[in-house]
């Protein structure tokens, strides 16, 4: 009997994931699935062929053999794995997908195997739309013989790849994850910039979006095209919140702190960020960016 597995967090890429987990894992059973917002995993577990709800978390980690954990920052996987510790969870496996500091990694990862249970960090590269695709890149880090528990559901499952860090401590993977989150950021603001310029120089955004089209196909198309149609600023939930961005960087800027190094350009685009953040609140975005720079370029946050 293949082990039973339960699914924690349905936020913009957990519900995608988990969606894909339970269409295409190769589990025999369904799909056990929890989140805090009871009425949300109600509407998924309806809308989701292969699943069942659970009523509460320690019911799901007490009928799960490998747990996996998609939530949205550093308390809440820290609050979730206290609140899972007061169950037995000796021998089970937990993966983690989340986005967290390298530090709330390895706690966490000392946490659960303090009480018996195995741990695998698992973070992904993606955007929602990739997560419902499953397109997203999996980060492996843990022991061995636990990431090779994790990797049949991952390829062709909810990821089109990984990068498989076997054998290496789990803050391996959140290492990478939080410094590959500052290349997206930092194109996002380039992107900005160059499109405020091209504006105001009468080169036109449309001469820009050729250049993207021909030398920088794929990420910079979707958020140069995202800037200039003004989903920016028009979409009700945001696909990169702001808050959660925000986390990420401050998550770098610690990162290289604490190795004695810089990341000036992560500062530049916090300071934009802040002011996205500012002006939308929780509706703020990444590619909201684009609004700062164009107030700073003396134009409105809309365009």
């Amino acid at each position: 009997m293949s082990p039973r597995l339960a699914w924690i967090g349905l936020g913009n890429m957990g519900r995608g994931m988990a969606a894909n987990l339970a269409a295409k894992g190769p589990q025999t059973t369904p799909l056990i699935i929890y989140n805090r917002t009871a009425a949300r995993a109600e509407a998924f577990v309806k809308a989701t062929p292969n699943t069942t709800v659970s009523a509460s978390l320690a019911d799901t980690v007490t009928k799960a053999d490998i747990i996996f954990t998609c939530v949205s920052d550093d308390a809440a996987i820290t609050s979730l794995i206290t609140s899972a510790l007061t169950t037995d969870v000796k021998n089970k496996l937990f993966v983690d997908c989340s986005t967290i500091h390298p530090d709330t990694t390895t706690t966490v990862h000392q946490q659960l195997t303090a009480a018996g249970a195995r741990f695998v960090a698992s973070p992904v590269f993606g955007a929602p739309a990739m997560a419902a695709a499953g397109q997203v890149i999996c980060v492996l880090a843990g022991e061995a013989a636990d990431v090779a528990v994790v990797k049949p559901y991952t390829t062709g499952v909810i990821a089109k790849s990984f990068l498989d860090f076997s054998g290496s401590a789990p803050a391996k993977a959140s290492q990478l994850k939080v410094l590959g989150n500052t290349f997206v950021i930092g194109m996002v603001e380039s992107i900005a910039e160059g499109l405020v310029v091209a504006e105001k120089t009468g080169l036109g955004t449309d001469a820009l979006m050729q250049f993207f089209e021909n030398v920088f196909p794929g990420p910079y198309v979707a958020y140069a095209n995202r800037m200039r149609t003004g989903d920016y600023y028009k979409r009700e939930e945001p696909l990169f919140g702001i808050d959660l961005v925000r986390k990420d960087a401050r998550h770098a800027l610690d990162m290289a702190r604490n190795a004695g190094a810089t990341m000036r350009g992560v500062e530049l685009a916090d300071r934009y960020m802040e002011k996205v953040q500012e002006k939308q609140g929780e509706k703020g975005d990444l590619a909201g960016i684009y609004g700062a720079v164009r107030q700073e370029g003396g134009l409105e946050f809309e365009n």
